[in-house]
This record gives structure tokens, C-alpha cells and sequence, in this order.
């Protein structure tokens, strides 16, 4: 282990600080100050891992990172081996240590009577030092295959699948719709969480190794599905869950109501310094938000950049415990209330706000929102309290109540894949679907989730495409299609 008294010795969380809220809201760039960064604090937090005899942390993370190990090489500051022990079961730390809200510190084992080990700033501390050091190169297979993938989605699961598939020693070529690799990563992530350079970096590196990038080509369009799988030995489908769950109330229609989604993709085209013609901005308007998990609170953070002149976030559930409760009991991954680099930077949070109608002016666009207060029923249903409405102004609302689904009319009428009765595509234990050399991995079969099970099961499509076209494999495969998650 690394201290074996660290996690006596130093009993709180030690993290780099955000910059202050008046200069970040200023640019784009992430909220972590690179300033404070601390050697020496990394080492002590990494020096609190207890190397547990059962690292729950492990159960925490559908990719069995191999966390006590890698914090004991930080301690050591052996940085080398452990950028080695990260990669071993993790494509993109770079990404994980950054957007994902990190399962695995919910379930060490240290969180029982202290402050969790800070796992996630040790593993992107890890990985930056990494680049920075020249330690993260190309791995270039040493034979070849000859047999053809095409990954459809560039988003982690995609680009996981794709270099996991493509060291095997199989020419992969993935598919994007975007004019830029990445998905939901660049086009979903605000810059203040996540920088691009990071997915350029990465990118570049798959280049390097051989993985071959097609953008701007929408499969099912452009190319049919059916002409797809003629010409490659097997397909990925991994486009992500990305249709909005609408609300349709009185006054959907109006003027200045969108979906989460299309507004952070044109705030991210925008601080690319891309050209963005009629873009939904949020200067000196008051904006809504629908919504209360990461994307919109991706959208309070977009918002306040561009100038809002107010912020206000509606959940229609109650405002979650601050601390876990006997119905979340450790190591299950807790629903506690959170507060995000965003809700630092201003904006208000109403809880228990049903919105019953979009109220709009005299021209058609939306003035305000009609809200009453939520009332629980017996059957576990909610529902508006009669006589409580209240008007609150908003000319710009923002729905970012999560997704349903992926986009799959083509997919089902091209290549007569099946679907769950959810509207998920359908698949086996293997990530196989109804249609022959056909598979699927991330949101596209499992529904909206975390980056991690998106890693997660990109690796774990690899090794199974990599059986299905070789008729065996060494490929690791962290998880099936049936695991879940341990959440309370």
C-alpha cells in the first residue's frame, strides 16, 4: 500500500481549487485553477488509500480501474507505471477524470467514517502528467488481421471500442455524423468542464496506431446500414441515446423553448470559434432550465458565460438529502445533493416545481412558466397541488429533462435490428444484436449513463466483436450487457 498510517495521518479531502467565479465566467476554459496544483497534495491524498483487502472502489467502477495500486505508484511518484496500471483498464482518463461523477469514490471504503480518497483528481492528474512527460504513445498492432470494423458514434464508447479493436490488429474505420470527432464529448460537454485538446490529443494518438476517422457522414443517410455491413466484417453501433424527453405542455410551440441539447452544441460550436448563424444565446434573457442533473447543469454554466441575465433550475422531486440516508446505505452510489462548478457560479434552484404551461406574450414566443407546487401520491405518482400556480418569467427555457433513447428509424428499417420494449436496441449478453455482425455498446443498448459504463462497454464490445471475427480473444471484457449498476 502507499502509507500504511496516510489515511490516519491526514483525515480530509485535499483538492486543486476552482479559479474565482468572476474571471472563469469571463472564458471558456475549465474551472480547475492549473496554478494550485500541489505535488505534494497529491501525494498525501494518494497516500490515504487504506489498499483495502476487498477495494470496494473497484465495484464502484464498471471498468475495475485498478485504483489502490495506481495511488500507491502516485505516492511513490512513480508515474510511469502508473499512467501503465490506468491504461490497463482505461482507454481515456483524460475523460473520466474529468466529467464523470465518479462511482468509485462513493464506494471506498474510507468513506465509511472519513472523506473519500480523492480518486478521480489522482487519476487526471495522472494522465496530464502523462502527456506531459511523453509517456502516452502510440501502440501500434504488430500484426494484422485483415478483417474490417465499422464503428458508428465517436463518443467513449465508439472510440474505446475502436482503439481496443483496431491494437487487435483490425482495421477499423469509425463514422461520424459531426464534422468533429468526439460526440456528446465535444459537442455535449462545455469547454469549462472538458477542453477539446484533450479529445484532439487522444484522437491523435488513434491516428498514429491506425484507427481511421470518416466525419461528416450520417449512416442511414449518406450511406445506408444495409451498405455498411457489406463492406466491413462487422459494425459497432454506438450513436449514443440522444433523443431529448420532450414535455409536452400547453404552449410547447412557442417561440424560445428548446431542447438541453442543440443549445450546448451550438455554445460549443461558438467557443471553437466556429460560425454559428441564429444561435440560442442566453444574453440578458432570463432562462429556465427543466431540469436539475449534469446537462442542465451544463446549461447554468453556458448560460451565465453568454450573459443571462437570470438562471433558474426546476426539479419537480424534492431536494435530495445532504448525506446519505438508511435507504442509501454505503458502498451504493448515493442521491445527494450536489453542487457543481455551475451552481458555483450563480443561478437559483427551486425544488418541487411542476410546470403546467409555457405561457406566451403577444408575438408567440414564451414570457413565462406556469408552475404549481408537486405533490407525492399514495401510488408514488406526482402531480400538480391545485391552487398553488405561479408565473415565473423566462425568455429562454431549456429542457434537460434526460433522454430516451437512441435515434433508430433507419437502423431498424435498413438493417432490421430489434428493439427493446423501452426503445433501446436490443442485444445479448455478448452485445450482439438481432442482426448478424451487428453490435451495439454505450447509451445506444443501455440507455442514458455515465461515461464510465460507456468505456466500460466499448471494451467489452471490442472483445466480443474481436471473438466473433477470430473466433477467440485476449481482449478484456469489464462487464457484459446485463450488468448494472450498484446504486441505492
Amino acid at each position: 500500500m502507499a502509507d500504511p498510517r496516510g489515511f490516519l495521518k491526514v483525515r480530509e479531502r485535499e483538492l486543486p481549487q476552482n479559479r474565482p467565479v468572476p474571471v472563469r465566467l469571463r472564458d471558456w476554459s475549465e474551472v480547475k485553477d492549473e496554478l494550485t496544483k500541489d505535488s505534494a497534495q497529491l501525494k498525501r491524498q494518494a497516500g490515504r488509500c487504506m489498499d483495502c483487502g476487498i477495494p470496494f472502489c473497484h465495484q464502484g467502477c464498471p471498468l475495475g480501474n485498478l485504483i489502490p495500486e495506481w495511488n500507491d505508484l502516485v505516492w511513490r511518484d512513480q508515474f510511469e507505471d502508473a499512467i501503465e496500471r490506468l491504461h490497463a483498464t482505461n482507454n481515456f482518463p483524460e475523460f473520466t477524470g474529468r466529467i464523470c461523477p465518479a462511482p468509485c469514490e462513493t464506494s471506498c471504503v474510507l468513506g465509511i467514517n472519513q472523506p473519500a480518497v480523492t480518486i478521480k483528481n489522482v487519476e487526471v492528474s495522472i494522465i496530464d502528467e502523462a502527456f506531459k512527460r511523453g509517456l502516452v504513445r502510440p501502440h501500434v498492432a504488430q500484426r494484422h488481421t485483415g478483417r474490417t470494423v465499422a464503428v458508428v458514434g465517436s463518443g467513449p464508447a465508439g472510440l474505446a471500442a475502436a482503439q481496443q479493436l483496431t491494437r487487435a490488429g483490425h482495421t477499423v474505420a469509425v463514422y461520424e455524423k459531426d464534422d468533429r470527432i468526439g460526440g456528446l464529448l465535444r459537442y455535449g460537454v462545455p469547454d469549462f468542464k472538458m477542453e477539446k485538446r484533450h479529445i484532439d490529443l487522444r484522437v491523435s494518438q488513434m491516428e498514429a496506431e491506425g484507427t481511421r476517422f470518416r466525419t461528416g457522414v450520417s449512416i442511414g443517410e449518406d450511406l445506408t446500414w444495409d451498405d455498411l455491413r457489406a463492406r466491413f466484417d462487422a459494425v459497432l453501433v454506438a450513436t449514443g441515446a440522444p433523443t431529448p424527453r420532450d414535455l409536452p405542455l400547453p404552449g410547447r410551440e412557442l417561440d424560445g423553448i428548446h431542447f438541453a441539447m442543440p443549445y450546448l452544441h451550438q455554445g460549443n460550436l461558438a467557443a471553437a470559434g466556429d460560425e454559428v448563424p441564429e444561435q440560442i444565446t442566453a444574453e440578458g434573457k432570463h432562462v429556465i432550465v427543466i431540469g436539475g442533473g449534469d446537462t442542465g447543469s451544463d446549461c447554468i454554466g453556458t448560460a451565465l458565460r453568454q450573459g443571462a441575465a437570470s438562471v433558474t433550475t426546476l426539479a419537480i422531486g424534492k431536494k435530495p438529502p445532504l448525506d446519505r440516508t438508511e435507504s442509501m446505505p454505503w458502498p451504493t452510489d448515493p442521491r445527494v445533493f450536489e453542487v457543481s462548478s455551475s451552481h458555483e457560479e450563480g443561478g437559483a434552484r427551486e425544488y418541487l416545481a411542476s410546470t403546467v404551461e409555457f405561457v406566451s406574450d403577444e408575438n408567440g414566443h414564451v414570457k413565462a412558466l406556469r408552475v404549481a407546487e408537486t405533490q407525492y401520491n399514495a401510488d408514488g405518482s406526482r402531480t400538480p397541488t391545485a391552487g398553488t400556480e405561479r408565473d415565473v418569467p423566462a425568455d429562454l427555457v431549456l429542457i434537460a429533462m434526460g433522454f430516451t433513447g437512441p435515434e433508430v428509424t433507419a437502423l431498424q428499417d435498413q438493417a432490421r435490428v430489434a428493439l427493446t420494449s423501452r426503445g433501446q436496441i436490443d442485444r445479448a449478453e455478448n452485445f450482439s444484436t438481432s442482426a448478424d455482425g451487428v453490435f451495439v455498446a454505450g447509451d445506444a443498448g443501455r440507455g442514458a449513463s455515465l461515461v464510465v459504463w460507456a468505456i466500460a462497454e466499448g471494451r467489452a464490445a471490442a472483445a466480443a466483436i474481436d471473438e466473433y471475427l477470430t473466433g477467440s480473444t485476449e481482449l478484456p471484457a469489464p462487464v457484459t450487457a446485463r450488468t448494472t449498476a450498484l446504486r441505492a
